[in-house]
């Protein structure tokens, strides 16, 4: 460790305060090694940013779009065929992700996850390429890591609203948008969602606490291999 923070405290001012800090901070919490991704992973997860670079892509054309004057014909044809073109490269990522998927060493794993109702393909590669630890980590922590853990907001005696913050900001969005499809057809959701609606909490709270519980039904279904079953009949 010490040799690392001399190696690496050569760079600017502050390197040296920064590498020895860590550097201690290893000594002392003693963290446990990650493996790091392979090579297909790596790709996987290539492959499903550019998706959602190119989607965050056609949304601001899209915003752009609607905010041009109707008589700026040329700005408009021009935003219409940019549109065009950034669909059809989402639809061909879609098909990229799909085969990559397929001939990957995660195929196994992609079919447990999209046998959950309302987890389809895009959910199932956000986590596989942006959540591996999903299985091996507990509840909290993957809820902390998919940014959909609340913290708190406290100060002294001042009590304020617990407020999810962090994590990994593309998997949290989404998380967020499988969560409403799946809260309208996934047998254990959609009557837990509903539950808390019922109890009067605003739409967003029950939506994040359904997605952490998706997550911990993905997790507990990773970590035994075991596919979608629906519940019994009460």
């Amino acid at each position: 460790m010490r040799e690392f923070a001399k190696s690496i405290g050569q760079l600017a001012k502050t390197d040296k305060i920064d590498a020895r800090i860590l550097a201690l901070y290893g000594e002392q919490t003693n963290p446990p090694l990650r493996a790091l991704p392979d090579e297909q992973s790596q790709a996987l997860r290539a492959l499903w940013v550019r998706r959602e670079q190119l989607i965050e892509m056609l949304g601001m054309e899209q915003n752009r779009l609607e905010h041009v004057a109707e008589k700026a014909k040329t700005v408009r044809h021009n935003l219409r065929s940019h549109i065009d073109y950034l669909r059809k490269q989402i639809k061909q990522a879609d098909d990229d992700l799909d085969r990559e998927v397929r001939n990957s060493s995660l195929w196994d794993k992609y079919e447990v996850l999209s046998s959950v109702p309302g987890v389809g393909m895009v959910l199932s590669v956000a986590l596989l390429s942006d959540l591996p630890e999903l299985g091996r980590l507990n509840r909290g922590e993957i809820a902390a890591l998919a940014g959909v853990a609340p913290f708190n907001c406290d100060s002294g005696t001042l009590r304020g609203k617990r407020k999810i913050d962090g994590g990994r900001s593309r998997l949290r969005r989404v998380l967020y948008i499988a969560t409403v499809a799946a809260v309208r057809c996934n047998p254990v959701l959609k009557p837990f969602y509903l539950r808390l609606r019922a109890a009067g909490k605003p739409a967003k709270v029950p939506l994040v606490a359904a997605a952490r519980k998706l997550l911990t039904i993905l997790k507990a279904m990773l970590k035994t291999k075991t596919a979608w079953r629906p519940p019994c009949p009460a």
